[in-house]
């Protein structure tokens, strides 16, 4: 009994260690202890950027001596009369060798002098310097919610304020079910992102990221921060004396890519070179990134991370520069931005084809709603947007290092891009053969392996989740091929290929353009050899649909694109089905030295398959007008909404499947087909569509588009414009100032180019006006919102006007009065005189329709309208409402004039430069596609096309990963405060996982004491049960050694 008391105490104390001790390692425990202090915060990210007054950046052909350099520019200005100039000095580590861009000071507002640089034959280009400001901001949350608590209450902050009640502010990036039940088994949530990500399977393998060169280009790193080993070199690129990180953001991101302990990084052995290039004022100059991109490229790095991040995809010395890096073998990763949930957000350089741009899920595996999303902007009005992001992964709740140690949880794109350029780090350093290790190799490895998120589309997830250990397999067994992203073309698969799949196409319709890029994994510059050739399956009616192809004439770096136009046969006008073919591609690419053939090929099938249905009728069609959209970049062109202060510019494209996405996934639930028009309306046919629909416009027309588009309204089409406002002195009145570079920044127009509007509608007796109105009001019983409209000026007499009472806006910014102005006219609708021709109708403010700032939907407005337009008929909620005027429109408004000096005709496709006296452009010819002639096939297809990218020459069973911890439970993140791991002296061991001492002690502790317990509970059992006698058995007698006894009496 003694022994049985003693082994029952050892196991109450085992127990009872394991307890105490689990709660260090982060295991569940019965008291819920309050942190007020864990320092788990939401990052939100701000990028804006000004050009600085009289700073050019003078690029050059080649990299040249600062003697040279400075020779070639005064040679330039020798003869252009600008005496004073000086080239600014750049104090930096780059300085010691060649370059090839210089900095120069320009006193004199002359522009004659920069046209003088550009003749020269040296010199590249000249752009303005930019400074760049990054605005980093942590929300903390709600410090009274427990450290272990696994349902975290994060505040997520946007600077587009979003009102819809879906994404209401503040809830939590970690979703509920909105199911109600007893009982529910809770998702267990993982501890660190490299063990999620399963990175120890490779640790245990002997890799670690050694011998890779990864550079983290962000605010800096302490000199002496204890959980890095291997800090190879630290680099200052800013005016400030310093190298250590005053805010946090630079060390959190080195921490997650490779930190050796606590909050383990996914390569702690790589060789890190940290570059600061923002100040502690987090402010940036394009020329710091240039001088520092050119000491990467000098000092041969291997992979770069690039947190940062804005909307300028023209600031040509930083997209250049990015390319001559990749170019160089430099593997970039960077940060796809953090302004979603509205669609045409994507930032630069991550939406660049050469770059691996990341987006952000949560641990429960949703798309971030701070994650940007698709589609690229870069080829409208005329193209369409390429797919980003290419991967996501985990950017919520994400664990990395502290600025002086410890560790912090942060939110945001910028913490899922190191998470990616540490798996790319260690990946790299598990190929034995680093040749063929390129930005296109390893992009093709990430995106073939990724995992697909379901019911989530192609511009939210790309081409799905980071898989770590499948893109081990295909990066060990890869042979250099070219790939395409997407791998195939399948308008009929929702939801992931939408837009492509919300609406069938047919014939008459504008072509369908799906824009694919083309990943070269042989070398960084290739060609496609020949033109690309369509082979329709003629068993599945591949002959119903035409292609014509737009493709890069050269592949460089390492990438190109490959547009495809489809269109409907005219044959198949009255057909309805599917129909299937695929493109045949070759690429090739300079042979490597070693290779005895010239050239290297390689040959990619891009399946399609699409859905065709008859030509709708006219009345269902709709023509969206986008080649008179313009937006940011290049020009200032600010919000339509003046109440938006922290986000000024108009930058999503203005395109129906970016930031007017709802609008248009509500007209294609109404049964309307939705077309865009991307080239002036001289190249469309008026016949084919019921209502051409402008909104928002800022370009000007074209003299022959505006007497077309009289003729096309006298023929039947009608026509509905959504304006918004233009006042020049309000437009003076929000012009960017910059305290620093003392840099006035004027806008190019106002909300739309409502004096352009004005001359098109003219010839009808239409005009808005100058003011600028906002406020609340009912319209047919449903609540709308104005917000910083115009008004009617002119309308005719025999259509309907709606009025309501509204604020003037424009007194208010510019007086800071406030008045109410009854009787505002602000919808009108008039039905054209001549026989058969279409309708007009004009309303003051497109806010309502556009996401970006969209406070109270007025899409039902927008049905009404249609009905009228496509149908004639006449709303009685309009027709019959209290807010109809009887008279025409009266204001005190002036037509609204075009602001005198405006830069319009910079960016303008209509506008062109004349003696200071801006004019319209000849009219540029339509374009013109040219069909590629089929080449048909007697196959079947295959039904379904989607399945991972399977990459040529690549056979995943050549590659098997040990067979250990493959089906391991995820273990719930860690609560800031708590201990991450044991802090074990040099951190992880080469070859071997460093993992929590504290957790595997009582596992084995436990395990052994409940055997010993079993033991003595079956020894103790034994011993208490009753004995039972047993009936003795009489011997035989032949046995007896001796006689028996005589019993006695």
């Amino acid at each position: 009994m003694k022994l049985l008391g003693f082994w029952l105490l050892l196991v109450v104390f085992l127990l009872c260690g394991k307890q105490r001790l689990g709660s260090r390692v982060g295991n569940a425990s019965r008291k819920v202890v309050i942190c007020p202090n864990c320092p788990h915060l939401t990052l939100k990210v701000e990028f804006s950027s000004t050009v600085v007054e009289d700073e050019y950046i003078v690029a050059f052909n080649g990299y040249f001596t600062a003697n040279a350099r400075s020779k070639f520019i005064s040679s330039a200005l020798k003869n252009s009369n600008v005496v004073d100039w000086t080239i600014l000095p750049r104090d930096n580590p780059a300085s010691d060798y060649p370059s090839d861009f210089e900095v120069i000071q320009i006193k004199e507002q002359q522009r004659h002098g920069v046209l003088s640089l550009e003749d020269h034959p040296h010199i590249k280009r000249v752009t303005p310097q930019r400074k760049v400001f990054r605005s980093l901001k942590y929300t903390e949350t709600d410090p009274h919610s427990p450290c272990n608590e696994t349902r975290w209450t994060q505040k997520w902050q946007s600077s587009r304020p979003l009102r819809r009640t879906s994404l209401s502010v503040g809830s939590g990036f970690w979703h509920a079910t909105g199911r109600h039940s007893s009982r529910r088994l809770l998702r267990a949530i993982p501890r660190q992102v490299a063990q999620t990500l399963q990175a120890d399977v490779l640790w245990q393998m002997g890799y670690t990221g050694a011998d890779v060169k990864v550079a983290v280009f962000d605010t800096g790193l302490s000199e002496k921060h204890p959980h890095f080993k291997n800090v190879r070199e630290r680099t200052n690129w800013t005016n400030e004396k310093t190298l250590d990180d005053g805010l946090g953001h630079g060390t959190f991101v080195a921490g997650v890519i490779a930190s050796m302990r606590e909050c383990q990084g996914f390569a702690p052995d790589a060789e890190l070179h940290i570059f600061r290039v923002f100040t502690n004022n987090q402010v940036s100059y394009t020329s710091w990134f240039l001088d520092a991109f050119n000491y990467a490229i000098l000092k041969k790095i291997d992979v770069l991370n690039l947190s940062i991040g804005g909307p300028d995809f023209m600031d040509h010395p930083f997209v250049d520069k990015v390319w001559e890096l990749t170019a160089n073998n430099v593997i970039m990763v960077s940060a796809i931005g953090n302004d979603g949930p509205l669609y045409g957000t994507l930032n630069n350089p991550a939406d660049q084809m050469d770059v691996i741009g990341v987006g952000g899920i949560d641990f429960e595996e949703n798309i971030a709603r701070f994650s940007s999303r698709g589609m690229t902007t870069w080829e409208l009005p005329g193209g369409y947007g390429r797919v980003k992001p290419d991967i996501v992964t985990y950017g919520s709740g994400v664990r990395g290092s502290g600025i002086k140690g410890g560790c912090r949880s942060l939110s945001g794109t910028s913490v899922a891009s190191p998470v990616v350029t540490g798996a790319v780090t260690l990946l790299a350093s598990t190929v034995t053969n680093r040749e063929i290790v390129n930005p296109a190799s390893m992009k093709q490895a990430l995106i073939a392996s990724a995992r697909r998120l379901p019911g989530v589309n192609m511009f939210e997830q790309g081409h799905g989740k980071l898989d770590l250990l499948k893109a081990y397999q295909i990066l060990n067994s890869y042979k250099p091929q070219a790939s395409l992203s997407p791998s195939y073309i399948d308008l009929t698969e929702c939801p992931y290929m939408w837009p492509y799949c919300s609406q069938p196409i047919y014939y008459g319709g504008m072509p369908t353009i799906v824009n694919v890029t083309i990943l070269n994994g042989m070398g960084v510059t290739g060609r496609l050899v020949d033109k690309p050739i369509w082979q329709p399956y003629m068993p599945q009616n591949g002959d119903n649909i035409e292609v014509a192809f737009s493709y890069s004439p050269v592949l460089w770096p390492w990438s190109g694109y490959l547009a495809i136009s489809i269109s409907v046969a005219k044959k198949a006008a009255a057909w309805e089905g599917i129909t299937q073919g695929h493109v045949m591609v070759t690429i090739a690419s300079p042979a490597d030295d070693e290779s005895k053939t010239a050239e290297q090929t390689s040959t990619i099938k891009l399946p399609i398959k699409v859905k065709i249905i008859p030509t709708p009728p006219r009345s269902k069609r709709i023509l969206w007008d986008q080649y008179h959209n313009l937006r940011y970049p290049p020009g200032y062109f600010p919000r339509d909404n003046l109440r938006m202060k922290n986000d000024p510019l108009d930058w999503n494209g203005d395109h129906i499947h970016t930031n007017f996405r709802d609008m248009y996934q509500h007209l294609r639930s109404m049964g309307y087909f939705v077309e865009v028009l991307g080239s002036p309306f001289t190249c469309f046919d008026a016949s084919q569509y019921g209502t051409l629909l402008m909104v928002d416009s800022e370009e000007e027309y074209f003299p022959e588009e505006i007497t077309k588009l009289r003729r096309d309204i006298d023929n039947g089409l009608s026509l509905i414009v959504f304006g918004d406002w233009y006042n020049t002195s309000v437009m003076r009145k929000v012009k960017f100032y910059d305290e620093n570079t003392r840099q006035w920044w004027m806008p190019d127009t106002g909300g739309a180019n409502i004096p352009a509007l004005n001359d098109l509608l003219s010839v009808w007796g239409m005009a808005f006006s100058d003011g600028l109105y906002e406020g609340d009001f009912s319209l047919a019983s449903h609540d709308m919102y104005y917000a910083s409209g115009c008004s009617l000026a002119k309308f005719p007499e025999e259509g309907i006007i709606i009025g309501q009472t509204l604020k003037d806006q424009g007194l208010e910014v510019l007086k800071q009065e406030t008045s109410i102005v009854e009787n505002v006219p602000i919808l009108g609708l008039y039905q054209t005189p001549s026989e058969g021709a279409g309708r007009i109708v004009l309303y003051g403010d497109s806010n309502c329709l556009d996401d970006s700032h969209r406070q109270k939907d007025c899409f039902w407005l927008l049905d009404s309208l249609l009905q009228y337009t496509s149908y004639g008929m006449m709303p009685s909620s309009l027709s019959h409402s209290e807010s109809r005027q009887k008279s025409a429109p009266v204001t005190d408004h002036p037509l609204p004039e075009r602001m005198e000096g405006n830069h319009l005709y910079r960016y303008s496709k209509v506008l062109e430069a004349h003696l200071g006296d801006p004019k319209p452009r000849p009219l540029p010819a339509c374009p013109h596609l040219s069909w590629a002639k089929p080449l048909p096939l007697n196959e079947t297809a295959p039904s379904n096309l989607w399945k991972h990218q399977k990459l040529l020459s690549v056979d995943l069973d050549k590659v098997v990963l040990p067979n250990f911890q493959q089906n391991r439970p995820q273990v719930r993140p860690l609560s800031p405060g708590e201990s991450e791991s044991w802090d074990i002296p040099g951190g992880i061991m080469p070859g071997r996982y460093n993992q929590d001492v504290g957790q595997t002690i009582p596992v084995f502790a436990f395990l052994g004491a409940m055997v010993v317990l079993a033991f003595f509970v079956v020894q103790i059992k034994a011993k208490s049960k009753p004995k039972r006698r047993k009936p003795r058995v009489k011997r035989p007698q032949l046995l007896l050694s001796h006689p028996p006894k005589s019993p006695s009496v």
